[in-house]
């Protein structure tokens, strides 16, 4: 996926990630590469994650570690619940839309390749 496309839906895919549980930054993107978006700079995972926070759809406190300093743990608020559920909502139509169009897609370049005579 193009990056600039990543950066401009990183918000909701933080926020479902916390919604599913808390997480410090390198936590959380790690967990995005686990959902094949592994080209996230970590600046600018952060830069959104203080965003949100600036918004008051997430808290953030200071946890000590084991192995290291301590790292900042970020959680959903009640605005941070309420705003992705709408957001969800407005995803989940959108991906209708893309459903529709990649079968579209793919029905006419199987059809252009019979037509061309390749498999």
């Amino acid at each position: 996926m193009c990056g600039g496309e990543i950066r401009s839906r990183l918000r909701p895919f933080l926020l479902v990630l916390i919604h599913e549980r808390p997480g410090h930054g390198y936590d959380l993107i790690d967990r995005l590469a686990g959902m094949g978006l592994a080209d996230v700079e970590p600046g600018h995972a952060y830069r959104v994650l203080r965003g949100l926070e600036r918004e008051l759809l997430l808290t953030s406190r200071w946890m000590p570690s084991d192995a290291g300093p301590a790292r900042r743990l970020y959680e959903l608020t009640p605005a941070g619940s309420a705003y992705l559920k709408n957001r969800m909502e407005e995803l989940a139509e959108f991906g209708g839309v893309l459903d529709t169009f990649l079968s579209l897609w793919t029905r006419t370049s199987r059809t252009k390749a019979v037509a061309f005579g390749r498999p």
